[in-house]
């Protein structure tokens, strides 16, 4: 009985009807334990990692990391026990039907070859301009190398005694082969490739660490910018092209071409999604401000009471959950010409990421006490950070908190973000002179509130009361604990 099985591109949620591999985190051939991260996939609202559900081998990476949109369902690799050869493995992919929008093989429709129609013969990538018929060779090797990888070098007569292996132990993988076909990618990599030993220890794909290593650069100390710190590819050629530079004592004009960087998917759906939010909704803008030493007096105390470290914003959420629970007809989504009324706040917070803004949710924070928010917010600042917010921390929400304060920024107006209805945005705490009711001058802390309202769903006496009772949480603050 075949141990083969597929990984195919996941459904996360109803909406979800395409996805991009963003990058793999395992190479042809390479063995992997139940849980491990085997790739990354980017959606419209997330990059998030696909875990492998039990052990296996990687037999065959069917889909590459090119940027290009995959349908959910579409074949990404082929996944065994390290026994199968390469002819069942073909016979695998050559009858893979996937599924129609489950993620995982199923009802017939056409059938796929590496996430193309199979209506010609299969081939292992798409090669981007045709080249002469080049006589096949044989190959004897005692060299680690894939059988899609050793089938390549024979059709296409490559010398793999050039090419450095980028698997486990230094396996050839089809990538690799490929790589020498293509040449390099950059000019600065041309010349014979020699590898020289690198700190494993180092978090580094195996393309940045050749790359380093065939410029003599070593990959210690380097911030990486790919997901959980890894150091890509771009990071390395940064770095080339930083130590690249020639000064001068006399100052001259340099090239000043501007450099075309297209949007990743996330920003290019935020930006959609904005700009339809920004013409679509009719925004109206209620603006506050609120006393908050007593805030701030009460957060020093209960943080050493409680043994926690809640952030203004944090009493912030706690206060407009508290708030959206006691008016109901603010704490709302509208979907067509139905407003869907919520009996609890899911809070979503503002948060910027390596992809650009993401709004995580707080579920419930009118049912949380202030070290449950700031726990929770803090799981979910520290995973945006990372690029690991999955489906569930980004899906719905009944209102957002977007707060700029901590960037000196006084106030500002933010845009709603739909099916919500209501966005808060919080500037920064600053003293103040005030008149006190004996007619003296104090100062005080204050912070600007600016509530941006769905004017289809929400009138402005509505808002006007969710401020009023935001603005009494927040200066009685007492009353967020009881």
């Amino acid at each position: 009985m075949s141990t083969l099985r597929p990984l195919c591109m996941p459904k996360w949620g109803i909406e979800m009807s395409e996805g991009t591999l963003a990058e793999w985190m395992v190479a042809e051939g390479d063995a992997f334990k139940k849980g491990d991260v085997l790739c990354l996939i980017e959606t419209s609202k997330i990059t998030n990692e696909v875990e492998a559900e039990r052990d296996g081998v990687i037999g065959r990476i069917a889909t590459p990391v090119t940027g290009d949109a995959q349908p959910v369902g579409a074949l990404l690799a082929v996944i065994g026990d390290g026994s199968e050869d390469a002819s069942a493995i073909d016979a695998f992919v050559e009858g893979f039907v996937p599924a129609e929008s489950t993620g995982s093989a199923g009802k017939k429709s056409a059938k796929l070859d590496r996430g193309v129609a199979n209506d010609a013969s299969p081939e292992p990538s798409p090669s981007p301009s045709p080249a002469p018929a080049k006589t096949p060779i044989k190959i004897d090797t005692n060299r680690p190398i894939s059988p899609e990888a050793l089938k390549l070098a024979e059709a296409e007569a490559v010398d793999i005694s050039t090419i450095e292996g980028s698997g486990r132990k230094g396996r050839i993988t089809f990538q690799d082969v490929q790589q020498a076909l293509n040449g390099p990618a950059n000019p600065s990599l041309k010349g014979p490739m020699e590898v020289t030993q690198e700190d494993r220890s180092v978090f580094a794909s195996p393309l940045a660490r050749r790359i380093a290593a065939q410029n003599a650069i070593s990959l210690t100390g380097i911030d990486g910018t790919g997901p959980r710190g890894r150091i890509s590819k771009k990071d390395v050629l940064a770095l080339i092209e930083a130590s690249s530079g020639s000064r001068t004592a006399e100052f001259r004009l340099v090239d000043n071409t501007p450099r075309a960087v297209p949007f990743d998917n996330i920003r290019k759906v935020v930006a959609q999604r904005l700009t339809a939010a920004k013409q679509e909704i009719p925004h109206f803008y209620l603006r506050i401000s609120v006393k908050a030493d007593a805030l701030l007096a009460l957060r020093k105390t209960a943080n050493l009471v409680l043994g926690t470290k809640a952030s203004v914003n944090d009493y912030i959420v706690l206060a407009a959950g508290k708030a959206l629970a006691q008016h109901p007809d603010v704490n709302v989504q509208l979907h067509g010409e139905e407003v869907h009324r919520f009996p609890h706040a899911d809070v979503a917070v503002a948060v910027a990421s390596p992809k650009g803004l993401v709004t995580p949710i707080v579920r419930q924070a009118n049912r949380m006490r202030i070290d449950q928010v700031a726990h929770k917010t803090r799981e979910l600042i520290d995973k945006a950070s990372a690029g690991r917010l999955g489906y569930d921390d980004m899906d719905g929400g009944t209102f957002t908190v977007s707060n700029l304060g901590m960037f000196g920024i006084e106030e500002f107006d933010a845009i709603i973000n739909p099916p919500q209805c209501a966005i808060l945005a919080v500037g920064a705490a600053a003293r103040q002179p005030v008149e006190t009711e004996g007619g003296d001058i104090e100062f005080a802390t204050r912070i600007a509130l600016t509530l941006s309202v769905d004017h289809r769903a929400i009138d402005g006496a509505l808002g006007a009361q969710f401020l009023a009772t935001l603005k009494s949480l927040i200066e009685e603050p007492e009353q967020l604990f009881a």
